[in-house]
């Protein structure tokens, strides 16, 4: 039977030397690493080690002795313990920089890839950018009170919050009024979480609900909807249980201005967060493709046609292809209500190698291919992409390490060389990164 390691009695002095993958700053004693949260590169520290482990330990700063030129006071009052943000305290320009140059150290390290061009970093608000969100909800009867927000760092526990400077305003300062209304309901030790959903003129928070709410439950939840101009929706069971307690004549959607588009989406779709940098990123997209209105263009995991149909704007022909069918019906819906004929959509999973061999959609011909894959990337389906020989393929990732994974798969084995390499900054103040990567057949080999 193993025992947990002795922590150390006293505080400890640290050089910062990097910053880790989850925005933590790197320091190491006797050879051996110390990941910090709330330390920069440059600095010195007095931490206190909250957790050893065989090949790391862990700490938080407790005072920063020598601080590094982008360091700044963090907005939120509740930065210290909650785990929705980690780089609030680093300039929101350096946070971009890290974050490129995490990417490329990724590129580099695991698939042994350079890109030729890197572009300019994208940013756009820093501050109530977030349009989708899960809270968690939690009844504390030592505090005697409800807490609503995010979870407290690396801990199960919910983080004691009263507002959010990430969320969307419309939500981040309705975090106190939300635990003071779950703390008259019944049901206030049945409600594990709240899916947020901000569209551009309506907001829908979606309870999950573990048991039936009283009558007159539903009557508070009604006058908190009215009151606060939202939508309240409830979910008893799986994610196709949720229905609307209150509706509006308004329904959620987001636009694209730059291409004449409305998209409608669920409170439960998958939809980016930032509504502001999904434009710039779908603009980014779409210069980098440049598809010609005589092309045709295979938009893969392409969601409710948040690249499909700006494609279909400029391109002869698009096909989108998805493996979850409310989304490529939602999909559908929107193509029809925008006026877009010259986009069709099927559904598949793309990330089975073998039904991917006998998929008749896949042996079409096709001038450009789009991927925008979920964090575990797109490894199962590049080996029949670079069979059919498209020119060019922009793979959008939410995730460094499987982009450079599938990066070096393009490059060393499928015949591809990395042209251009983007960051846009989606989640600022977290150490999540977007970035977009063109590939192009190399014709040298």
């Amino acid at each position: 039977m193993s025992r947990r390691k002795r922590l150390p009695p006293e505080p400890v002095e640290l050089s910062i030397e990097n910053l880790a993958h989850d925005g933590r700053g790197v320091a190491r004693v006797d050879g051996k690493a110390v990941f910090v949260h709330g330390a920069l590169p440059g600095e010195r520290v007095r931490a206190r080690i909250t957790r050893r482990r065989r090949d790391l330990d862990e700490g938080i700063t407790l005072e920063v002795l020598a601080a590094a030129p982008e360091r700044v006071m963090p907005k939120c009052a509740f930065y210290d313990v909650c785990g929705g943000c980690s780089l609030q305290h680093m300039a929101p320009e350096r946070q971009m920089e890290a974050k490129q140059a995490m990417v490329l150290e990724n590129l580099r390290r695991i698939g042994r890839v350079e890109p030729a061009r890197v572009l300019a970093p994208v940013t756009g608000p820093h501050w109530g950018y977030r349009h989708k969100a899960r809270l968690a909800v939690r009844n504390v009867r030592g505090k005697g009170r409800v807490l609503v927000g995010f979870r407290e760092r690396q801990s199960p526990y919910v983080a004691d919050m009263t507002r959010c400077e990430i969320l969307h305003p419309s939500v981040g300062e309705l975090l106190a009024p939300l635990s003071e209304l779950i703390g008259g309901l019944s049901i206030r030790n049945r409600i594990p979480q709240i899916e947020v959903a901000v569209g551009d003129t309506l907001v829908v928070l979606v309870f999950r609900v573990l048991d039936p709410p009283a009558a007159d439950d539903e009557q508070q939840l009604k006058a908190f909807a009215a009151r606060h101009g939202i939508e309240v929706h409830l979910q008893p069971g799986g994610p196709d249980s949720v229905y609307p307690l209150t509706e509006t004549a308004e329904s959620l959607y987001y636009s694209l201005p730059e291409f004449h588009l409305r998209l409608d989406f669920g409170p439960m779709d998958f939809t980016q967060i930032n509504h502001a940098l999904n434009r710039a990123l779908v603009s980014q997209a779409l210069q980098r493709l440049a598809p010609k209105h005589d092309e045709r263009v295979l938009d893969l995991f392409c969601g409710l046609g948040n690249f499909s149909l700006p494609l279909a704007r400029q391109a002869g022909e698009v096909l989108g292809v998805e493996g979850d069918q409310a989304l490529v019906n939602r999909a559908r819906a929107n193509a029809e209500a925008n006026g877009i004929g010259n986009a069709r959509f099927v559904v598949a999973d793309l990330h089975d190698g073998v039904a991917l061999e006998r998929a008749a959609w896949l042996r079409e011909r096709f001038d450009a291919v789009l991927i925008d894959p979920p964090r575990s990337g797109a490894r199962e389906v590049l080996p029949a992409l670079a069979a059919m020989g498209y020119p060019r393929l922009l793979y959008v990732s939410c995730h460094p390490a499987t982009l450079a994974r599938d990066a070096g798969l393009l490059v060393h084995e499928q015949g591809y060389a990395l042209r251009e390499l983007g960051v846009l900054d989606m989640f600022p103040h977290t150490a999540h990164v977007e970035s977009m990567a063109l590939f192009e057949q190399d014709t040298g080999k």
